[in-house]
């Protein structure tokens, strides 16, 4: 069983990552979980410290279960290093899984995320990660996590158009999505979009179902 443990408490993003988890692996028992003790949405350091006490509490629970494979299903892979100590199985941050496979489909990958809060820990992973020789930029859209939730139409012009931006001026093969709530960006995406974008969540699950 690969398990995705949202970190934040917004219920209607755990169903849209286990939506687009299922279809990504159809063969795969996949169960999603929200940390209804976390904060609403992510967007920064304090929020991230806020989340990681009830988030290692479910990835323990999740490990307890017999869990094959557990997922962070936050994009600022929050908490990742202390849940692999707790748990048991092999534990997969949706921002660690994007990078991964960036890097195999081009030299070059920039990301779109949601807030300029966001970018000092994304720019920090991927230094940690060995990626940033890789990286053309980190860019904030301005678009508010839950607003990918709440404003959906007017959230994704704004983050399609800030892929634009990557595409003609970033030397890039590849844009990541930055963020767990833009599971829905790439099927918006039109045919002037060339560059190839990667969801953390499809990659996650992808990757833990050949664990």
């Amino acid at each position: 069983m690969i398990v995705i443990i949202n970190p934040n408490s917004t219920v209607s993003m755990t169903d849209a990552m286990l939506k687009t988890a299922q279809k990504a692996s159809p063969q795969s028992q996949i169960e999603a979980i929200t940390s209804h003790d976390g904060p609403a949405a992510i967007q920064g350091p304090e929020d991230g410290e806020a989340c990681v006490p009830p988030l290692l509490t479910l990835v323990a629970d999740a490990s307890d279960r017999g869990a094959r494979v557990i997922i962070i299903g936050c994009f600022d892979d929050t908490g990742l290093a202390q849940a692999r100590d707790v748990a048991a199985c092999p534990v997969i941050g949706i921002g660690q899984a994007a990078y991964h496979l960036a890097v195999l489909a081009g030299p070059r990958f920039s990301v779109v995320t949601t807030l300029d809060v966001s970018t000092p820990i994304l720019l920090e992973n991927i230094a940690a990660y060995g990626f940033s020789g890789h990286l053309g930029r980190v860019r904030a859209s301005g678009v508010p996590v839950l607003a990918l939730e709440s404003d959906v139409d007017a959230s994704a012009i704004r983050v399609l158009d800030e892929i634009r931006r990557a595409q003609a001026e970033d030397d890039i093969q590849t844009v990541v999505l930055g963020c767990a709530g833009m599971t829905h960006i790439p099927d918006r995406a039109g045919p002037d979009i060339k560059v190839r974008l990667i969801d953390g969540v499809k990659a996650a699950v992808q990757i833990g179902a050949l664990l």
